[in-house]
């Protein structure tokens, strides 16, 4: 998996941390996040960022997620919408998008389970 400054995406095509942050202005449950009071370049790659400086910039932005009161709210609209870049609920685009496959997954079984649990009623 790519991580979002490795992607085929140029750096002058993606929205910066202010414009990311700025769509979420109107919405309830972000006025209340921890990260409002802290940089928002601590959850979003600069260009070129060295792997060890984003992974401790990371875990740094895990930190304040941890403590944030709104982290289920962030996170589920973070998978929502999805987010392509940045750290969300605790949660970086790599791991979005494990979270994500693994709900589809569950989807296609449940779906699954559920069609022959119908045939077999009918049967």
């Amino acid at each position: 998996m790519l991580h979002p400054i490795e992607s085929s995406v140029s750096a002058a095509a993606r929205p910066s941390a202010a414009q990311q942050l700025e769509h979420l202005e109107d919405d309830p449950w972000h006025s209340g996040a921890a990260c409002r009071s802290d940089e928002a370049g601590l959850f979003f790659a600069p260009s070129k960022e060295p792997t060890a400086a984003r992974l401790s910039r990371e875990e740094q932005a895990k930190r304040v997620c941890a403590r944030c009161p709104v982290l289920l709210e962030c996170r589920e609209h973070a998978l929502a919408q999805p987010e392509p870049y940045g750290v969300w609920g605790g949660l970086t685009a790599a791991e979005r998008r494990v979270v994500l496959a693994r709900r589809r997954r569950r989807d296609a079984d449940l779906r699954e389970a559920s069609r022959l649990g119908a045939r077999r009623i009918a049967g």
